[in-house]
């Protein structure tokens, strides 16, 4: 079975404050994020392997950009994001 069964995916964005290292401005920055949350109930199809695995799995986001432009209309330039988690779970 495979374990994007036990999820609800859904998109979604999250506001983060960067620093740019060309310019060193610091702007807002809208990152796009997968959230994978649990379903409630084990699928019906499930055998004992699946049913360890949903024991055991728990919500989840994971961020989808790898690169931004910079805000500032002077610089312009993509830089990769660093110092961000790129994935985090989530408490219910």
């Amino acid at each position: 079975m495979d374990e994007r069964a036990f999820y609800r995916e859904s998109h979604t964005t999250k506001s983060i404050t960067l620093n740019c290292p060309y310019c060193r401005s610091a702007e807002p920055y809208e990152l796009k994020w997968l959230v994978r949350k649990k379903i409630d109930r084990l699928p019906q199809n499930a055998d004992e392997r699946a049913r360890a695995i949903f024991k055991k799995a728990e919500s989840y986001m994971v961020l989808l950009d790898d690169k931004v432009a910079c805000k500032n209309m002077r610089c312009r330039k993509g830089f990769d994001i660093s110092g961000v988690k790129t994935t985090a779970f989530l408490t219910e």
